[in-house]
């Protein structure tokens, strides 16, 4: 009988422990594998763990990391946004097109500005006439998308000045001004989540709509916000990436948000809302940057790359809906 209850007890003692340590890999999992990756591709390649390539990953990373920065808002909120890539294009073309026929400075404001613009309109679509984020991002990806071909007709737009480059090639010391624009963005997006009443009406939303109108919190002037801060975020990172090739293209973006969103999941924010955190997202990006990087050092055939990912996306998923269940 003692040996049943000592048995009895030393299970009951080890199911917390078991669940507090299920509860640090599903916090920390994203870093561990991060650093288990840096560590197998350290051994793997000599270039790989050099200032260089390190550098290189974050600054190629950037302007993914700033539009899954703000993406992480509206799926914390409870929403998708399909339209990322494509405002990325229409942005990015905007201003090359501004850049060249009006004033570069008007160029690289005006970027931001354009995908602030198409984000609003998303989250006035999705409010006004109570559309799923889903649906309504993917009809306005392919009009957005449209409304890129037109702006160049098809073609790509030059744009060779050094006062329109700076912001993609420009570099203070060994770190390109894209990535300090990138930190800076992030802690701004950081502060909004964590720090302010807004913050808390993003997570409110995601988590219990009903119970935040109930609350009083405007949930519709919530959802257009995030939408057009992830749009900001699509514009910023299309001028980045217009200003780093000097090539405005009506096809640049596609696929992207595809990868932000992927990027999302994989470090951990919730795909039903409610939970999530903007460094579990740049950990997210840093991870797929990191396979990517890797695969092309040991010249690895670019499919199993794309094999690794989307099991690992999988798999994130799974976790996300395994936590929701439970």
């Amino acid at each position: 009988m003692s040996g049943t209850t000592s048995t009895a007890r030393s299970a009951q003692a080890t199911v917390p422990a078991g669940r507090r340590a299920i509860a640090f890999l599903q916090r920390y999992g994203i870093l561990i594998i991060i650093a288990l990756l840096m560590a197998g591709l350290t051994m793997l390649s000599d270039s790989f763990l050099t200032p260089r390539n390190l550098l290189n990953i974050v600054n190629q990373s950037a302007p993914l990391a700033i539009i899954a920065c703000a993406l992480t808002l509206v799926i914390i909120g409870g929403g998708f946004d399909l339209s990322a890539g494509a405002v990325f294009g229409v942005a990015s073309v905007s201003a090359a097109w501004l850049a060249v026929n009006v004033d570069p400075m008007l160029g690289i404001v005006a970027g931001p500005l354009v995908g602030l613009l198409l984000g609003l309109v998303n989250g006035l679509i999705i409010t006004g006439f109570n559309v799923h984020s889903f649906l309504a991002t993917l009809a306005s990806s392919m009009v957005f998308r449209g409304i890129a071909i037109l702006i160049t007709g098809g073609a790509l737009i030059p744009v060779r000045m050094e006062e329109f480059a700076w912001l993609g090639r420009g570099r203070i010391g060994m770190v390109n001004i894209a990535v300090i624009v990138f930190v800076v963005f992030a802690l701004a997006m950081m502060f909004l989540l964590n720090r302010t009443t807004f913050g808390r009406r993003v997570f409110a939303v995601g988590g219990n709509e009903e119970a935040a109108i109930l609350s009083g919190v405007r949930t519709n002037l919530v959802k257009i916000a995030t939408f057009g801060l992830t749009g900001f975020a699509a514009g910023l990172a299309g001028v980045i990436a217009v200003s780093r090739i000097s090539m405005g293209q009506p096809q640049a973006g596609v696929g992207m948000e595809l990868d932000a969103i992927a990027a999302v999941i994989l470090g951990g924010t919730s795909i039903y809302g409610g939970k999530g955190a903007i460094w579990r997202s740049i950990a997210g990006v840093l991870l797929l940057a990191l396979i990517g990087n890797g695969f092309n050092i040991l010249n690895v055939n670019p499919f199993f790359k794309d094999l690794t990912t989307g099991l690992i996306i999988v798999v994130a998923v799974a976790l996300s809906a395994g936590r929701k269940r439970r």
